[in-house]
């Protein structure tokens, strides 16, 4: 029973508070207008704190050292001379040599394959009347015929002369080394940066308010009560959280000892200079076999296509003239155009040029101060609390499905989802309206003329 007085007890403390605040009944009210009492919520600005969130710290850096060349000459190569061989010239010659000559022989077809006919068979059709010189290569006539004989010939040719080679035997060197001081010993400065580590701050950026929330009476209404419950309810602060960047090391300076280089030339020393000598490359020959003919083929001949009279008897041997062209064969001969000779270049000695470094300014250390950052935080300050008033309303006198309708579709418009518009105040209307009003800063608690003001809405 302690636990309900003691949430019985709230509301009734509420509602003192209200009593306190406003009069029970709206001031100036006029007939046909309804009135609800509503909470006007606290309004708030918004305010810069200038925050650290980096220290302020100094940056080292090192000027280097200053050093100076000194350049000392150093022969690597004494004087010698270079010997260039320089061949002998040649050029190709390409000979185009008859390996067989072009010949008409008479076969006992067109085919170059048939056999010729003989000499005696010619000498025959020439004196039956057969031009044999003039006869056009493709004619056919009947034969008896001797073939032709021909003895193979081998040639020998020289395709490329006897010649000399110039070789080259190179100069021979022994290499000695001298080892020669390029960098003397020094220090080098090292920087070993700052070592920082972030923390954070928590820093308020909205104090601690009460606001006016609407509650429910567990308790039956008393008669003629209104019904209405407001609780003042606290709300807590707010705070962000700011990461700052400090400085956990100091940078610091680490001297390091660095030795001197050294560097190894080579120098050649020649032994023996260079010479030539001289290398006979032989002639070199090729075969070639040539057929010539011994015995030329006898033929006497009967012309194919002439008449020919009853008296005569064919052999049944049909001959053709054909013609034979020439074959030739390409042969590459390389011929001398001029001697080998060796040319002589002079080689100049050569030199090294070692560079040694000398310093001339030690290396300097400079510091450089970093400031701090800053950041702006933006905080919210309540310049006025929350209150009640007795506000103007729609109502069941003045408000129709007409007013509703016109109020869902000017929520839409400004993107408020009421639902679909149907001219009832269901939940949805409801919700959209609350908060359009929360976003807006307007009275919540009813459908105030100020929210219809809000959405361009006139009755």
């Amino acid at each position: 029973m302690k636990l309900i007085y003691s949430s019985l007890l709230i509301p009734i403390v509420t509602l003192s508070y209200l009593q306190a605040e406003a009069s029970l009944v709206p001031p100036n009210a006029k007939a046909g207008e309804c009135y609800a009492k509503v909470v006007i919520p606290a309004k708030y600005k918004s305010i810069e704190e200038r925050v650290l969130v980096q220290e302020a710290s100094e940056k080292i850096s090192i000027i280097p050292a200053k050093y100076e060349w000194v350049s000392k000459k150093i022969e690597v190569t004494p004087k010698s001379k270079k010997l260039i061989a320089i061949p002998a010239k040649y050029k190709k010659v390409v000979e185009k040599i008859e390996v067989k000559a072009p010949q008409r022989i008479w076969r006992i077809r067109l085919k170059k394959s048939s056999a010729p006919v003989s000499k005696e068979l010619l000498v025959a059709a020439k004196i039956k009347g057969v031009d044999i010189i003039n006869t056009r290569p493709g004619t056919c006539y009947r034969e008896y015929y001797t073939p032709e004989k021909y003895k193979t010939v081998t040639k020998e040719i020289v395709v490329e002369e006897e010649r000399e080679k110039k070789e080259i035997i190179p100069a021979k060197y022994e290499t000695v080394e001298e080892t020669v001081e390029v960098i003397p010993a020094s220090k080098k400065t090292i920087t070993i940066p700052a070592v920082y580590e972030i923390k954070e701050e928590k820093i308020l950026v909205e104090k601690a308010k009460t606001v006016w929330k609407k509650g429910v009476n567990p308790a039956t209404k008393l008669s003629g009560a209104t019904g209405e419950i407001m609780c003042l309810v606290k709300v807590p602060a707010k705070y962000k959280v700011v990461k700052k960047r400090v400085v956990k090391t100091p940078a610091t300076i680490k001297v390091v000892e660095v030795p001197a280089k050294t560097k190894t030339v080579k120098i050649k020393k020649l032994i023996s200079p260079a010479s030539a000598k001289s290398v006979t490359i032989p002639a070199k020959k090729e075969h070639i076999q040539q057929k010539i003919l011994e015995e030329p083929a006898r033929f006497t001949w009967i012309k194919v296509g002439d008449k020919v009279n009853k008296a005569w008897h064919y052999t049944g041997h049909q001959v053709c003239l054909t013609e034979t062209p020439a074959q030739h064969r390409k042969v590459t001969r390389i011929i001398k155009e001029s001697d080998p000779v060796i040319k002589e270049i002079p080689i100049e000695p050569t030199y090294a040029t070692v560079k040694v470094k000398k310093m001339v300014e030690e290396a300097q250390e400079v510091k450089t101060p970093i400031a701090a950052v800053y950041k702006t935080v933006e905080k919210q300050e309540k310049i006025s609390d929350s209150y009640q008033s007795w506000e103007r309303i729609l109502c069941q006198t003045n408000m129709n499905k007409e007013v509703i309708l016109k109020i869902q579709k000017a929520l839409q418009a400004k993107k408020y989802n009421p639902g679909k518009p149907d001219g009832v105040l269901g939940r949805g209307t409801r919700v959209a309206i609350d908060k359009f009003q929360r976003d807006h800063s307007l009275a919540t608690g009813g459908i105030t003329y100020e929210t219809l003001k809000a959405l361009n809405i006139q009755l």
